[in-house]
């Protein structure tokens, strides 16, 4: 979108990533990595990706790294700690990565004072749901009778959500999106300052929207895995940061 731009006025996004035990030729360390479609889906829309891995964490730290960005992706990953949202743990929750909640919850807290533009996906709109004081469904399938939010072995599905007239996010996407889905989480009670803009044939909260912001805007579905065919999400975003570094 913004190819024309010198690289000096591109806007720079910064992607939150997972921090695990990870393989890769001989090794098997400790390592930040995250899923290339979420660069792409960043540099195709017109954005430079800066990723920001989980690390020993205060808010003067992270005042430091967005004074580097101009907007920022939460990005999918682990099951929050439920003692976030004052839950015991299911039996299907995942053991907590503590080090990324920690750092994504300090984070959240300084970018959400700046207003910086934000995408929250996945994991993401959970952590924006549970920092606003929203709860989790912990497991679906005990709620919608089915597996088909999250099959497993990391086949995706296909779902058609209905989005809430007048959001943002209809003024991106219109009043119908497919998404490709994998969460066996979701939003329970929906956070304070929160409005819920759509929801799949199941009732299941699909996307969330922050009231009276510029851009916040929480999804469960995987746009980065589609964004080739369809960007519109990673276009607002950089549109949105754009205006935010030509503000600055």
């Amino acid at each position: 979108m913004f190819a024309v731009l010198s690289a000096s006025n591109l806007p720079v996004i910064g992607i939150t990533t997972y921090r695990q035990q990870a393989k890769t030729g001989v090794w098997d360390v400790d390592a930040a990595f995250l899923h290339s479609g979420y660069i792409d889906s960043v540099t195709r829309a017109g954005g430079i990706a800066v990723l920001l891995p989980p690390q020993p964490v205060s808010m003067d730290i992270v005042e430091r790294v967005l004074d580097g960005v101009d907007g920022l992706i939460f990005a999918g990953g682990r099951d929050i700690d439920t003692v976030r949202y004052g839950a015991v743990p299911g039996e299907y929750t995942d053991q907590p990565d503590t080090r990324r909640d920690e750092w994504e919850f300090t984070l959240i807290n300084a970018a959400l004072r700046r207003e910086l533009p934000v995408l929250f996906i996945c994991r993401g709109a959970q952590v924006l749901n549970v920092y606003r004081g929203g709860t989790l469904i912990q497991h679906l399938p005990d709620v919608v009778g089915t597996d088909d939010y999250q099959r497993g072995n990391a086949q995706l599905t296909e779902m058609d959500m209905a989005v809430s007239p007048g959001s943002l996010l209809e003024s991106i996407v219109g009043s119908t999106v497919t998404g490709m889905v994998y969460h066996h989480q979701a939003i329970g009670s929906v956070g304070a300052g929160l409005t819920v803009s759509a929801r799949s044939v199941d009732d299941v909260v699909e996307a969330l929207e922050i009231d009276d912001y510029p851009f916040g805007v929480g999804i469960q579905w995987h746009p980065e895995v589609t964004s080739e065919k369809d960007g519109r999400l990673f276009d607002a975003l950089i549109t949105a940061a754009h205006t935010q570094r030509s503000n600055a």
